[in-house]
């Protein structure tokens, strides 16, 4: 637990929370992705089940500890186990948002019935990124990250052109 708590620089015991769920969070994104490939009528085989969620689990940690290598140096945060917050935001944000579009375009009468497929799925996706923004932010603030994912909004509206939109500090 020492080499644990030094590699990610967690200095008081509640930093480990985020961590700890993100394994969680980890854990329960690759039993989702197993699912997929089972019959949703028929009851899973539990063993294989459990041998796919672990595949899957393995390849997920190494992705991320991948990333988390990668963006070290190139997110300024004050300790490691920040970027697991970070991370969490990310996936939390990106979650809410497709289930927020859809009931908002069924409020604002955009279905598929009523409208072309690819009319239909371009409108979502735009909804999608404009509440994207609206609750990244809104989730940053929530885990405590508000001041960097504001500035990461900032350099990317900049990097998008829409330098314009941006206030200067």
């Amino acid at each position: 637990m020492k080499k644990f708590k030094e590699r990610w620089e967690i200095k008081k015991n509640w930093q480990l929370f985020f961590p700890i769920l993100g394994v969680v969070l980890l854990v329960y994104s690759s039993y989702k992705l197993s699912g997929i490939f089972f019959n949703r009528h028929e009851a899973p085989n539990i063993p294989y089940l459990v041998l796919l969620s672990a595949i899957f689990y393995f390849i997920l940690l190494k992705f991320f500890l991948f990333c988390f290598n990668r963006l070290e140096n190139k997110w300024i945060v004050d300790y490691k186990w920040e970027m697991i917050r970070i991370f969490i935001v990310f996936a939390i944000t990106g979650t809410s948002s497709v289930f927020v579009s859809k009931p908002i375009m069924k409020f604002i009468g955009i279905t598929k019935e009523n409208l072309n497929i690819f009319v239909y799925w371009i409108l979502y996706v735009i909804i999608g990124l404009i509440f994207y923004q609206i609750l990244l932010i809104t989730i940053a603030w929530i885990f405590g990250q508000y001041a960097f994912f504001r500035d990461f909004l900032k350099r990317l509206a900049k990097r998008i052109g829409l330098s314009r939109l941006v206030k200067e500090e």
